[in-house]
């Protein structure tokens, strides 16, 4: 039966009314909000648009950190008949201005001043802004409430015109936009039915067979749809605890006190711990060294093992106790049990790196305009480095060009205000073309390739997949990112960054004197001994597909600086403008 986001929360408080729902981080203690606290809290947060001015149909602006106001203001917007609409924090005014106008927002919600800022310095651009609500705090200007004004603001609005619209909703209204990356232009808005997430979101809990009480982090971009998807209405559907990670730097710290039972974490995250894990394992000497290395090998074998339906073997749980139970609870990942990759590409060698030490990474593979999932990983059923196999109860297809489409009840209703790119990713049979590449194995596993216009085309006209080499180049234990370039050239090259916690390590077993990467990118010892690293890729390579030059980017690619999309893709546009003339320099 089709459900509203509404009735979902109210059969949750009712379920597990004194349960906690939310938790967060106040002076040094978790504080918690129980079911029947969020739903009230949500409603009224509902009123308080209302009275500002939000109509059905509209939308509300959030930029800020992962909190329950953030929760608060999302769920408030849907149960007033409006649709939430998520700015990433890294965004600029000018991009802040774009969602706010162009979702028709009547009230922008903002963490601080300085993001509120970020609405008032486009003010004049958004004459349908009625409002900017600050979470933290009080402003100067008028045109900003506080979170209490907006509370207050409520009180008289009556419960029976929140009830009118909270009635006058149906599963197949759009509840959620959801803005695109915008790597290419404008962002666009994915218009997510009620349907849309009250469905996914249960198939996603019933089929890791999540139990009430199970609590998970929240720390990634509430924008992006992933996140809100595992955070916000996966919980409510099976009553988990949302615990918020007080930052980024505090994730690891966060992590060991909360001990998660489900964790999402980016690829990059996942690179990031394996980094630590290594540095850490390096200090390791004598029996201790050689425990951890046969350790290891228990772990792949087993986790490949696993994979086909046999026995992990019967070292592995001498593994487990003497090394692999204390690096999960050094962790925090010891009572974890479903360790999720999505949003990007996953590099192969932190697949099995993390396999080895017992901890196998689940892949999930979707986009936005599905909800999220359209394949998902589980345990005692995945495959190192298949994308996994197609969510249940929707369909999967690979077209006759290579392209992987989805369809089903996950599938998004289009783009709001932009029929012609609905058109364009939606045909007449509701087919949802993403845009990838792939392959669906003998299993119904899926392995994504490349993206359809992402492959290069050299000047000798053969069709090559960046992200196949960069994957290759990333399990070079030095790199951290990797773009590769060569569409109409006659050659491929590829920049590089280097991973800070690793150059010095490689750099002293290569005989250079380099201590970090901006000394690395400019020493001819390292980059003598990375291009070697690279001729031993080029080895298993075909000839068309070999990299011939390189240069190291002294600085890691980032958000900040505009290289990164706010969930940690790389934007290959951004990166060939920023550095069109040390490209041209390799060609030269």
């Amino acid at each position: 039966m089709a459900r509203t986001v509404m009735q979902v929360l109210d059969e949750a408080a009712q379920k597990w009314g004194a349960q906690p729902a939310l938790a967060e981080k106040k002076n040094g203690s978790w504080k918690k909000t129980s079911w029947s606290e969020y739903r009230a809290a949500a409603r009224k947060v509902a009123r308080g648009f209302i009275k500002l001015g939000v109509t059905p149909g509209t939308g509300v602006s959030i930029i800020g950190w992962n909190s329950p106001e953030w929760f608060a203001a999302d769920i408030g917007a849907i149960l007033a008949g409006g649709f939430p609409a998520g700015i990433y924090t890294t965004n600029s005014p000018e991009q802040c201005a774009y969602i706010t106008d162009h979702a028709d927002c009547a009230v922008a919600v903002a963490q601080n001043k300085e993001h509120a800022d970020k609405f008032l310095a486009v003010r004049d651009q958004l004459p349908k802004l009625k409002a900017v609500v600050m979470i933290e705090g009080t402003h100067d200007d008028d045109f900003v409430l506080s979170w209490q004004d907006l509370l207050d603001a409520g009180e008289s609005v009556p419960e029976s015109e929140l009830e009118a619209r909270i009635a006058a909703q149906k599963p197949d209204d759009t509840c959620t936009l959801i803005y695109t990356s915008g790597t290419t232009g404008n962002p666009k808005a994915v218009m997510i039915t009620h349907d849309n997430l009250t469905w996914t979101s249960k198939i996603a809990l019933d089929t890791i067979a999540a139990q009430p009480g199970e609590c998970l982090l929240s720390y990634l971009p509430l924008s992006h749809i992933a996140e809100q998807l595992v955070s916000i209405h996966g919980p409510m559907s099976a009553g988990l605890t949302t615990y918020f990670a007080e930052s980024m730097d505090a994730l690891g710290d966060n992590l060991r006190e909360v001990r998660p039972h489900l964790f999402l974490g980016v690829p990059r995250v996942w690179e990031k711990i394996q980094a630590k894990v290594m540095q850490a394992g390096a200090q390791n000497t004598g029996l201790k060294k050689k425990i951890a290395a046969w350790a290891r090998s228990q772990g792949l074998a087993g986790g490949f093992a696993e994979q086909e339906g046999k026995s992990k073997g019967l070292f592995y749980g001498l593994a487990d106790k003497l090394v692999f139970s204390k690096v999960k609870e050094r962790l925090g990942l010891d009572r974890c049990r479903f360790q999720i990759t999505s949003a990007a590409p996953i590099g192969r060698d932190t697949l099995e790196f993390f396999l080895s030490l017992g901890v196998p990474i689940y892949e999930v593979y979707g986009m936005s305009e599905c909800s999220g999932p359209a394949t998902i990983s589980t345990p005692g059923r995945y495959k190192t480095g298949k994308a996994g196999y197609v969510f249940p109860g929707a369909e999967l297809k690979i077209a006759e060009d290579g392209e992987v489409c989805m369809r089903g009840r996950h599938v998004f209703k289009g783009y709001y205000k932009n029929p012609e790119a609905t058109a364009a990713a939606l045909d007449a049979e509701g087919w949802l073309h993403s845009g990838d590449i792939g392959v669906i194995d003998k299993d119904g596993f899926l392995q994504i390739t490349d993206r359809k216009k992402d492959l290069i085309i050299t000047a000798g006209g053969e069709n090559i997949a960046p992200q196949v080499l960069e994957g290759l180049l990333k399990a070079i234990p030095v790199v951290s990112q990797a773009v590769v370039i060569g569409d109409r050239r006659k050659f491929l090259t590829a920049l590089i960054t280097l991973d800070a916690d690793r150059v010095a390590q490689d750099a002293a077993a290569a005989g250079s004197p380099a201590k970090d990467s901006e000394q690395a990118a400019s020493c001819p010892i390292f980059n003598k001994w990375l291009m070697g690293e690279i001729e031993k890729l080029n080895e298993k390579l075909a000839r068309v597909q070999t990299i011939k030059k390189v240069t190291i980017v002294p600085v890691d690619f980032s958000v900040e600086g505009g290289e990164m999309t706010p969930t940690m893709k790389v934007k290959r546009k951004a990166v060939n403008e920023k550095y069109a003339s040390v490209i041209e320099g390799m060609y030269a």
